[in-house]
């Protein structure tokens, strides 16, 4: 009992440590977290440097939660998974390898829920994809999505460990996400365009 626990917490320290990965860095530079909004991820990566480095950091970034959370639901299944996954999230978000300063984690828990909610994951993605195409405005579709998923998780799933987990990661990205909740009540948020 004693090896299985020291694996599970092992395997959450691999997830967090995959989780602070410098996608944004090694496509774009340092200066990444210097320009633009700051932050290491792929919508500033697409203002600063084009459309194929914003997906790029976007593709890296979602791998992060993707691995993180299948090799835990492949090795021992789904409580695994849930934590795996949103260790990978929190390493994303506060890397100790970058005094925590990360990004806001929405690429990595897209993975995320893509292998725990696959049907989820992807009406979420067209709903993002929607959202950010009539506001021109990332953040706006990452919390619109941020508030859709925990809540089709409890409708599909009922209250319980999965329902807490996704919750608990959306809370994350929407606190992730008030500095742009502040833009966007002065009507200073950046754009898509």
């Amino acid at each position: 009992m004693a090896t299985m626990a020291l694996a599970a917490v092992a395997a959450v320290v691999a997830a967090y440590a995959l989780g602070t990965f410098p996608t944004a860095a090694l496509v774009a530079g340092k200066q990444v977290t210097e320009e633009g909004s700051g932050n290491p991820g792929a919508s500033n990566v697409y203002r600063l440097a084009g459309r194929r480095a914003g997906l790029l950091v976007f593709a890296g970034d979602f791998l992060k939660g993707v691995i993180a959370t299948g090799a835990a639901l492949a090795i021992d299944g789904k409580p695994l998974a849930l934590a795996c996954g949103a260790a990978a999230v929190v390493g994303h978000c506060f890397p100790v390898t970058r005094r925590f300063r990360g990004g806001k984690g929405v690429a990595t828990a897209g993975g995320f829920v893509l292998v725990i909610e696959p049907v989820v994951a992807l009406v979420a993605a067209v709903v993002w994809a929607l959202v950010a195409k009539l506001t021109h405005r990332a953040s706006v579709a990452s919390l619109v999505i941020a508030v859709g998923i925990p809540a089709a998780v409890l409708v599909l799933r009922g209250p319980g460990t999965e329902a807490a987990v996704v919750a608990a990661v959306a809370a994350l990205i929407v606190a992730r996400h008030a500095d742009n909740v502040a833009r966007l009540m002065r009507g200073e948020e950046r754009t898509l365009r």
